[in-house]
């Protein structure tokens, strides 16, 4: 294709029962609330749960911890629904900022800091760190820095960037670990398959809850061999009730729950490489339910307040005591199996959300839910994203050599790189690989700085390049649309050839996107005149 396609770009939107404006029945909207957030409550929980183990927090704390994610989760998701970018979009806790945490947690808790191994410490320093680096976010968005870079932007880059959202996770433990109960997975998917693609049709209930109901109807499967004493305590399918029960009722949330952040410099680099490889990931994720939905790709001033806002809940993240919060890739697939794409939609789940985050036996009963089944959702939704990515390049010329070329690199690249990263246990592993403390030793004595207080700030920038460097080499998505990004506007193209001409089409204009402040704080000021 040449990008000589029509203005509108409706194709992409044809399955959607739903859009972005559209408010259904509230009743109805309850359901399909709770439903976007059923499809990322699985990697909701699990980061929690990574950082718990590490820290090795005790049972009751954990709770609370899960607990206050989804409290952020609904809080951030409502902000950036009515105040940031106005997509439909969940927000959740990040993968992409997990590593520098968990490299946060192991430095804390072997003693580098405060020489106290505990949890508590390590919790304050990770707090403090996203709080210092999400501050910077907060700024690149609202003084317009990330959305600058959307002229550089074309289809050729886009669609390697969004596809290697979904291929990225491929290779989730849900999915490829090696006691899987691969009935379970595929009683999930089978059901996801029916409802979505057979059934659809049939019944409206089909096309607007298959997740839903493929959830509920495998977890009772799994939960009646349970209890009845078919699938034993150690196969990856047991749903453990008994947890439940023993959960407190509610659970107290609130801000500097577990003290007052600290700041320590080396932390909040690596932190701010997490942020950078959150923030390549949202601008995918805003591309890819544009495009979706039928809508015009974002603007630079719709992707700015995105950005901007989502360094704010950043920020609350840490002053509530979590790891983050960034646009999940789970609630765009479910938009495409299900076509509800309404903001409304999903501004009622994060209400249902944040209040039933302050409920300890609701964490503990989504806790129950079992690898497996979780897996047949990341396989439906994570390979609607992938064809999402993809579709793209319908509006680039295939037949120019360019084009396939740096489309072809970059999703190799974004695949091999995280896939030689995943050697390494931590950034400190990194480190020792890349032989880092010789290589400082030899610097600092050809340099002849004397003493360690004098080669400290050159270890600390060493450190943060090589943390850097790992932290988004470890993200795929971030690895092929920087390769893509800088290829695409280095090697010599027309636009048309790169699809920017047809892009520029079915781009919205910066006035078509209004702002909070545009929506009321101008209109009243001019109401007032």
């Amino acid at each position: 294709m040449t990008g000589d396609e029509p203005v509108a770009d409706e194709a992409a939107g044809d399955g959607i029962e739903y859009g972005i404006e559209e408010q259904p029945p509230l009743g109805e909207s309850m359901v399909l609330g709770v439903q976007h957030y059923l499809t990322m409550v699985g990697a909701n929980i699990a980061v929690p749960l990574i950082l718990a183990g590490a820290m090795e927090m005790p049972p009751d704390v954990t709770a609370r911890f899960v607990g206050t994610f989804f409290v952020v989760s609904g809080i951030a998701t409502l902000a950036q629904t009515t105040f940031g970018n106005r997509y439909p979009i969940v927000q959740g806790a990040p993968f992409s900022m997990l590593a520098p945490a968990l490299a946060i947690v192991g430095v804390v808790t072997a003693g580098g800091v405060t020489g106290q191994p505990s949890w508590e410490a390590a919790l304050l320093q990770l707090q403090g760190a996203i709080i210092v680096a999400s501050i910077a976010e907060v700024a690149m968005g609202y003084f317009g820095l990330v959305g600058r870079l959307r002229r550089y932007l074309s289809p050729v880059v886009i669609a390697p960037t969004i596809a290697l959202i979904g291929l990225s996770l491929f290779g989730a433990p849900q999915i490829t670990a090696a006691n899987q109960s691969w009935w379970l997975l595929g009683l999930t998917l089978g059901l996801i398959l029916l409802f979505s693609q057979y059934l659809d049709v049939k019944h409206r209930a089909f096309r607007l809850y298959p997740v839903i109901l493929a959830l509920v109807i495998a977890w009772a499967v799994a939960a009646a061999l349970s209890v009845s004493g078919v699938i034993g305590g150690g196969h990856p399918g047991f749903v453990d009730l008994g947890r439940v029960a023993d959960t407190r009722p509610l659970l107290p949330i609130y801000p500097f729950q577990w003290g007052i952040p600290q700041m320590t410099t080396a932390f909040v680099i690596g932190m701010f490489a997490g942020v950078l490889a959150s923030i390549v990931e949202s601008i995918g994720d805003y591309y890819a339910v544009a495009n979706i939905t039928g809508s015009g790709a974002p603007s630079g001033k719709r992707i700015n307040h995105g950005i901007g806002m989502e360094g704010l809940m950043n920020v609350f993240s840490g002053v509530m005591g979590t790891a983050g919060s960034t646009s999940y890739s789970e609630n765009i697939g479910a938009i495409g199996l299900t076509g509800v794409a309404s903001r409304y939609v999903v501004q009622i789940g994060a209400v249902i959300m944040l209040f039933v985050g302050f409920v300890g036996y609701f964490g503990q009963l989504i806790a129950t839910i079992p690898d497996p089944i979780v897996g047949g959702l990341f396989i439906a939704m994570f390979g609607q994203i992938v064809a999402v990515g993809i579709s793209n390049l319908r509006h680039v010329d295939l037949d120019s050599s360019r084009n396939t070329f740096v489309v072809g690199f970059a999703l190799f690249v974004g695949l091999a790189i995280p896939a030689y990263m995943g050697n390494f246990a931590s950034p400190i592993a990194f480190r020792q690989a890349v032989g880092l403390e010789p290589a400082i030793d030899s610097l600092v004595a050809a340099i002849g700085v004397g003493g360690t207080a004098a080669a400290a700030p050159i270890e600390a920038a060493a450190q943060a390049v090589v943390d850097t460097i790992y932290i988004i080499g470890s993200t795929g998505m971030a690895v092929g649309g920087l390769a893509a990004l800088v290829l695409d506007n280095t090697i010599p193209g027309s636009r048309a050839e790169r699809g920017l001409a047809a892009w520029d089409r079915i781009t919205e204009d910066e006035a078509e996107f209004d702002s909070f402040w545009d929506r009321w704080v101008r209109t009243e000021t001019r109401s007032d005149d």
